[in-house]
């Protein structure tokens, strides 16, 4: 699975790293770092639940 975040919609809410912090890596201001990273099998259903808890949807996995 791939994580895509879009960097132009992403709020800095960082409800996606407070589901899973090594996950959804941010900066300072709450902002993701990462527009694409791979999601390792054992994290999906966080991947999955950081996506949902975003409000702008930023986040697309594949």
């Amino acid at each position: 699975m791939k994580a895509l975040i879009d960097m132009t919609k992403c709020s800095g809410h960082a409800r996606c790293f407070d589901i899973d912090s090594d996950l959804f890596q941010i900066d300072d201001s709450g902002y993701a770092l990462r527009e694409e990273f791979d999601v390792p099998s054992d994290r999906e259903a966080a991947a999955r639940d950081g996506a949902a808890a975003c409000p702008e949807r930023a986040i697309t996995l594949r």
